[in-house]
């Protein structure tokens, strides 16, 4: 059985990206496939084959007929620096919107505010604390939030970028095709995409659609366990539109491969697929729908949709690492690290990208997430 330990690595810390490139397509691409079959009757390891590309090679590696599924959720300007009625300083990252008026949040103070209790956002307004829905409190401002939060808010960049946000990052820290505002973390994957690009892949016959996936703050939230199966994973908000169901099985029955254009796309996709399977439809089927989604996809998962993943590369021992582990294998997965940090490959959200392929399962320690 995997634990934490086993996702753990040494990052050099220059390798960290702290800024975006000025040409989103300019980011390397390192192309990951299955290790050679190895000869009858010989169980020896297979190291995998390393292809070291640029990301605007992606459409000679994607085929006509292959449907690229991009997460449209839009980042919010999240965070916001404060005080109490007392005049202690807090810090508040929101974390979803809950109506107009209402919003649950993330507090970072020196002591717990109270319900009822006044907080002075951004030197602008002030929202009252209501009930406790753990982790998170709720905040009540006092007119439209979303229009206070794009006023006032701070573009919420992840903890391991050091710079305070600037205009580059309004820009650079969203993706060209975002439309459904709600996320407090960019779908990092889809930063590399610019509209010439898309264009190229139009051209060239690959399909797309998309789906929509809230990021949460919790993505960067660490596992603080050991053993796995006692993680809680964080909840976020997912909607598959009847047009993507309809996608999927139309790239189904042509052959052509479904790829999840990041961790948060093959998310909302193998939630949904997994929730198909329990009510009974085919494995590989899809629901049309929107909905909460806490899955936690661990080596020995069993894949339902997705058959090739464009991913970043993740922080050790990260929820998101053990994803890609359980989807391209826990060896193979070790290795292409390896290999970044040798190439000196750019790390996180704003670095470079890896093109995966589904391997079999990892049964050797885990079961994983069903």
């Amino acid at each position: 059985m995997y634990t934490l330990s086993d996702f753990d690595f040494a990052l050099p810390a220059e390798l960290i990206a702290q800024t975006a490139l000025a040409d989103r397509t300019a980011s390397r691409l390192l192309v990951v496939n299955d290790p050679a079959q190895p000869p009858s009757g010989d169980t020896s390891p297979r190291a995998p084959r390393l292809d070291d590309r640029h990301f605007a090679d992606l459409p000679g590696l994607v085929a006509p007929g292959d449907l690229l599924v991009f997460n449209d959720t839009r980042v919010i300007k999240a965070r916001f620096f404060g005080s109490k009625a007392t005049g202690g300083a807090i810090e508040v990252v929101v974390e979803r919107l809950v109506d107009e008026r209402t919003v649950l949040a993330q507090i970072r103070a020196s002591k717990s505010p109270r319900d009822g209790s006044t907080l002075r956002l951004a030197d602008a307004f002030d929202v009252v604390v209501g009930e406790r829905v753990e982790p998170f409190y709720t905040l009540h401002f006092p007119d439209d939030a979303l229009t206070l939060i794009e006023r006032h808010g701070r573009l919420p960049l992840p903890p391991y970028i050091s710079h305070d946000p600037d205009a580059s990052d309004e820009t650079r820290y969203q993706t060209v095709y975002a439309k459904h505002v709600g996320a407090v973390a960019a779908p990092t994957a889809g930063l590399h995409f610019d509209e010439p690009l898309l264009a190229e892949l139009d051209a060239r016959g690959v399909r797309r659609d998309t789906l929509t996936l809230h990021v949460g703050a919790g993505t960067f939230s660490p596992v603080r366990v050991e053993q796995l199966d006692a993680h809680k994973m964080h909840s976020e908000w997912y909607r598959i539109t009847p047009a993507l169901v309809d996608a999927v099985q139309a790239t189904r029955a042509r052959g052509g491969r479904v790829v999840a254009v990041g961790t948060t796309a093959m998310r909302a996709l193998e939630a949904s697929a997994r929730d198909a399977e329990a009510a009974g439809l085919p494995a590989g089927a899809l629901l049309a729908k929107q909905a909460e989604t806490d899955i936690f996809i661990t080596p020995g998962y069993r894949f339902r949709v997705v058959d090739r993943l464009i991913t970043n590369f993740h922080l050790p021992k990260s929820t998101l690492l053990m994803l890609v582990s359980a989807f391209a294998g826990f060896d193979t997965i070790r290795a292409a690290y390896a290999h970044a940090i040798d190439a000196r490959y750019r790390f996180f959200s704003y670095g470079d990208a890896m093109l995966l392929t589904r391997a079999a399962p990892d049964a050797g320690r885990d079961a994983g997430a069903a």
